[in-house]
């Protein structure tokens, strides 16, 4: 056993008894963790208010052999995802941006793998999201497109993945979700399954791999651009993730 220190965000909450909670943190030091959190669910308990979902906080816990629950011992909220809105319905796609952003993490991620540029983009997707003049399907599509990236899953976007010809403009290709790649239609055939994306989306996914997420918030796309970007991010998430992930069904991408 031994006693780390980390800066971590709250990504997943589960009861564990009347009064104690298993709490998944995603931190910049070690990556995805979970730890016992004892007595987390009373009224005034242990953390405050420092465990709160999408939190920013500096925890200390007790790291504990393989196989065995780590115990948090102290969690100081250092900062509160608090989604900006420009009237209620946006408020709650913000909010359940943030959701979808804590299942990417949680179903992604390996526990204790370090990746602190991920930690700094998840960091810098929610600090977005509280920003009042973003686009927010702007910024959900960065953040997919760059976690992909970061975990060694983005689709070549550069070339066909069969013949190896560049994309150019005016073209259309397919995205070969098993492949994670694209396909030329030369090379397209009926068993290869895939969905048509346009040479102009790809050309926004190339430039959003390219941008910070607060650059990506102020990329305002139109509603046909929005949605053909998200549908390639998804594939290729949902065939990392073997399913397609729940909290899709909450968010509505608006020009």
């Amino acid at each position: 056993m031994s006693l780390e220190k980390a800066d971590a965000i709250v990504i997943r909450q589960v009861d564990f008894s009347e009064s104690s909670r298993v709490i998944t943190f995603f931190s910049r030091e070690f990556g995805k963790f979970g730890a016992l959190a004892k007595g987390a669910k009373r009224l005034k308990g242990p953390f405050e208010a420092g465990l709160d979902l999408l939190s920013e906080c500096r925890v200390v816990f007790i790291r504990k052999t393989h196989g065995t629950l780590n115990l948090l011992t102290e969690s100081r909220l250092m900062a509160r995802f608090q989604p900006q809105q420009q009237g209620i319905s946006d408020g709650l796609n913000r909010l359940y941006a943030g959701y979808y952003l804590a299942e990417l993490l949680n179903g992604l991620t390996e526990d204790f793998d370090p990746a602190p540029e991920l930690y700094e983009l998840t960091t810098a997707t929610l600090k977005s999201l509280s920003t009042p003049d973003c686009q927010t399907s702007s910024v959900i599509i960065h953040f997919e497109i760059s976690l992909l990236q970061q975990i060694g899953l983005l689709p070549n976007l550069f070339e066909c993945a069969v013949c190896g010809c560049p994309v150019e403009q005016n073209a259309r290709f397919v995205h070969w979700v098993s492949q994670g790649g694209l396909l030329c239609q030369s090379c397209r055939r009926e068993e290869y399954a895939g969905s048509t994306v346009s040479t102009g989306a790809i050309e926004i996914l190339r430039r959003m791999t390219e941008s910070s997420a607060e650059l990506a918030g102020r990329i305002r796309l139109t509603g046909s651009q929005a949605e053909e970007c998200h549908k390639l991010a998804v594939s290729a998430i949902t065939g990392a993730l073997g399913r397609r992930p729940q909290t899709l069904r909450y968010l509505q991408f608006t020009p």
